[in-house]
């Protein structure tokens, strides 16, 4: 894992997958790339090693179930925690947090409030979909 947590701190983005000997960088900003890796690529995930800068409850969800086995966050909020424990993924951290909070300010995290009732992996994921096709259906509304 160490090789996976110094090339997340030497590169500019967020996120480290190591999966079938073969090592990837994602760099979009929060959970972006594991909702692309899960429609995209989701065997990537599935034994995947994973170094992510920010490891919060919505990020933890997506993990769980895309089948990552280890975790490591530079920062991981208290929420990610019973998720990744009753999946069974062993993981890490250089800093725990009570949340995430957006860098402009003290709000917390917009994706840790939108997931916040959840109490699996699968109500996460549900959450975030929900939420991402409402933006979706909302950008593509005509301006009156």
């Amino acid at each position: 894992m160490q090789d996976l947590i110094n090339l997340l701190h030497t590169t500019h983005c967020s996120l480290v997958v190591e999966s079938q000997g073969e090592v990837r960088t994602y760099c979009k900003k929060g959970v972006r790339d594991l909702v692309w890796l899960l429609d995209n690529e989701p065997g990537r995930l599935v034994g995947a090693r994973i170094a992510d800068k920010v490891v919060g409850k919505a990020s933890a969800g997506l993990l769980v179930q895309g089948g990552v086995r280890e975790v490591y966050a530079q920062v991981m909020s208290r929420l990610a925690v019973p998720l990744l424990e009753q999946a069974g993924i062993p993981f890490s951290y250089a800093t725990l947090v009570d949340r995430i909070v957006i860098p402009e300010g003290d709000m917390r995290c917009p994706l840790e409030q939108i997931v916040a009732p959840a109490q699996t992996p699968q109500e996460v994921e549900q959450l975030l979909r929900e939420h991402f096709a409402e933006m979706q259906r909302n950008n593509n509304k005509p301006n009156t």
